[in-house]
């Protein structure tokens, strides 16, 4: 759950980010975000005809309203419902089977559901969080007012900087005017705003409209081009001043300095800074606008003498002196696990990245890992190859591959994904450009069903076809349009890349000189243009024209580093599919395969791996872990991924209890003990992965 914050019907234009649209079964009205491809479904009780409607009547910011008549509206299970009166009070929340009862009124309700949705409506109202559903409804049919926002942000303007170490500084400085607040409702992740886009030229030019907030906090750094990209996330978050000194440290009025040349060394000071003030702020922000019983805050609370209430209106400087007080190993077992860390090589052709890296609230390190030989992963290959009885013979390699880069395993960190922005093939984490950043910021809203394209060029990988073809389309509530291609020409095959698309599954031959077809190869260096968001290479050596797809327009795919065995290939291609189809970001989707597959070490992400082809049924990306024990009982652990609709500062409430509390949405739930029937019962409410003894399981299958 997290915060946000003009009006067409049905055949709302393309051009705008958000739509509506009437379900293709059922009556109701579909929210669409045009961008991310986000649907949210309204049901009603019979067919509605949306009209236009002012978005103004809303008091949070909308792209889009419409108007319906019903008297009755069913959400998906566990959708959060907050309801506030008319001067924004909070009235009621419901979730998790809960059940309120409003009298005579008009109501600002707030849905927080696949795509950011407000209705306003008069009461009497009831809203029931029943085990299937969540209904709304009132006493007889009325006009409820819909509006939604898209999720996707885009930059307010460019900011031109030299190379010279001291612009630089002035220009991230001025990051922070993307900030929708300098409260501690800015860990919400809606409420913080793509920071300007950044372009290397002759001179410094930050422009007058940018509204950069006076916080009073400073960052001083020795003017260094490596100093200046760790920091810069902090900078923004804080709404700080970078500014050269001596010394790195934080500055902030009333007389608070923390500096960041401790024992631990100034790149992860300044991790442990960016975590610590974050972590702290998500603790505060209960007094605010979402009073919810947050595990971390009671927790906290336990352990240290934090005066929450004390500091939700304390000054910037006053919570950053109470929050570096309390020690860090106090607080570091309850810090979600933080979505990303970018490596990036602190150079000048990487300085224009720095706004994407920093709109993801990335941890920024230069570059640090352990070279792997290519032999040792064509080693791997062999390895897999020998240990393979069934498919033994072949390989989805159709001519030679010739390793172009040198392999890299990045230093280990705890975040969930990594990024490797400098030279090199890294291992373990996405090679990350800047056309992909670029490609995916200029996203177009597109209306219509969400395109999946299944491309296969070799008719003895039929059997991953099949898998597939049972997989993509199969999410109820969601509209696709599946398009299925094979044996194709060199022709067919560059008509098809260029066809707009929401995601290609390429399953065939791939070598140095491109895509194999039934008439020659098509090398995508020679692509003007490809029209997938994002795509799976499930062929051998896929990396070098993964990354060509992406120079072409994509926005980040899956790819193979070397050889890959056919059957074992056909056994990724089947869990990707469904980890992909049911919300899961590229990365995320690899780092579940890894528990599952021995050889998911030879698949990687090339471009943007927090791309999601579709939403999530909640919003994150879950899985969960069940371990056996005595007595007919079973230990569950819940993980959730962050994604683009549920950014990091995100809140999940787990449906493993009634009483369960709210969490931080990346951090784990562990360690929570159910019978057969309540484990069944859980399970039923979405289909979500489940790790059991060393495997995945899509069903209850393992229960039986």
């Amino acid at each position: 759950m997290e915060p946000t914050g003009e009006g067409e019907r049905a055949d709302t234009s393309s051009t705008l980010e958000v739509g509506f649209s009437l379900p293709s079964d059922g009556a109701g009205l579909v929210v669409r975000d045009n961008v991310e491809r986000h649907q949210f479904v309204l049901r009603t009780p019979s067919p509605v005809d949306p009209e236009p409607t002012d978005s103004s009547r809303f008091s949070l910011p909308t792209d889009a309203a419409v108007r319906i008549e019903t008297g009755r509206i069913g959400l998906a299970a566990n959708t959060v419902v907050c309801v506030r009166d008319e001067a924004g009070s909070m009235l009621a929340q419901v979730d998790q089977q809960g059940r309120e009862e409003l009298g005579a009124g008009t109501y600002s309700i707030e849905l927080f559901g696949a795509v950011k949705t407000y209705l306003r409506a008069d009461g009497p109202l009831t809203v029931d969080a029943q085990p299937l559903e969540t209904v709304l409804s009132f006493e007889e049919p009325q006009t409820v007012s819909v509006g939604a926002r898209s999720s996707h942000e885009s930059p307010a303007t460019t900011i031109t900087t030299t190379d010279d170490p001291l612009d630089v500084m002035a220009a991230v400085s001025a990051f922070s005017s993307a900030l929708k607040t300098t409260s501690v409702e800015r860990s919400y992740p809606t409420l913080r705003g793509h920071p300007p886009l950044l372009e290397l030229g002759d001179e410094l030019d930050v422009p007058d409209a940018l509204d950069v907030p006076e916080t009073g906090v400073r960052i001083e750094l020795p003017p260094t081009l490596s100093h200046v990209f760790v920091a810069t996330p902090l900078a923004y978050y804080l709404g700080a001043r970078v500014v050269p000194g001596d010394s790195p440290r934080l500055v902030a009025e009333g007389g608070f300095v923390h500096d960041f040349d401790g024992p631990h060394g100034f790149e992860e000071a300044v991790e442990r800074a960016l975590k610590r003030t974050f972590f702290l702020d998500c603790v505060v922000r209960t007094e605010g606008i979402y009073d919810v019983p947050l595990h971390e805050r009671q927790t906290v609370e336990s352990r240290t003498d934090i005066d929450v209430e004390g500091l939700y209106d304390a000054s910037l400087g006053e919570r950053l002196s109470a929050y570096f007080e309390i020690p860090y190993e106090d607080i570091a077992d309850l810090l979600p696990e933080w979505k990303l860390t970018t490596h990036v090589a602190p150079r000048a052709d990487n300085i224009e990245l720095l706004p994407f890296v920093t709109n993801d609230l990335a941890v920024v390190r230069t570059p640090s890992g352990t070279e792997v030989p290519h032999s040792e992963v064509q080693a791997a290959v062999v390895d897999d190859f020998l240990r393979d009885d069934a498919d033994a013979g072949t390989v989805r390699s159709a001519g030679t591959t010739t390793p172009s880069e040198t392999y890299v395993k990045p230093s280990s960190t705890d975040s969930v994904e990594q990024a490797w922005i400098s030279d090199g093939t890294p291992v373990g984490a996405s090679k990350t450009t800047p056309a992909a950043y670029r490609n995916r910021l200029q996203r177009e809203p597109t209306q219509g069903d969400i395109g999946i394209t299944v491309v296969c060029n070799d008719p003895e990988m039929l059997a991953e076809t099949d898998i597939v073809d049972e997989v993509y389309g199969s999410r109820d509530g969601l509209s696709f349009d599946v398009d299925a291609h094979y044996d194709l020409s060199r022709a067919e095959l560059r008509a098809t890349l260029a066809e707009p698309t929401d995601f290609l599954h390429y399953i065939g031959h791939i070598d140095d000189d491109g895509f194999q077809c039934r008439d020659g190869k098509v090398d995508a260096e020679t692509l003007d243009t490809v029209g997938t968001g994002a795509f799976f290479l499930n062929a051998c050596q896929s990396y070098d024209q993964g990354l060509a797809l992406v120079e072409a327009g994509a926005i980040g795919g899956i790819v193979t580093f070397s050889e890959v065995i056919n059957s074992q290939a056909v056994g990724v291609g089947r869990t990707l599919a469904r980890l992909l189809n049911g919300g899961f970001p590229l990365q995320a989707s690899l780092e579940v395969v890894r528990i599952d597959s021995d050889v998911a070490h030879q698949y990687g992400v090339v471009g943007d791996g927090s791309l999601s082809v579709v939403q999530s049924e909640s919003g994150v990306a879950v899985y969960c872990e069940v371990f056996d024990k005595s007595g007919g009982q079973f230990e569950v652990s819940y993980h959730a991924f962050n994604t683009s609709r549920a950014g990091i500062g995100s809140l999940i409430r787990p449906a493993l209890t009634d009483s369960m509390p709210y969490y931080l949405s990346s951090s784990g739930v562990s360690n929570t003990d159910l019978t057969e029937d309540e484990l069944r019962d859980f399970l039923s409410l979405e289909q979500i992965p489940v790790i059991y003894d060393d495997a995945v399981y899509w069903d209850r299958e393992f229960l039986s």
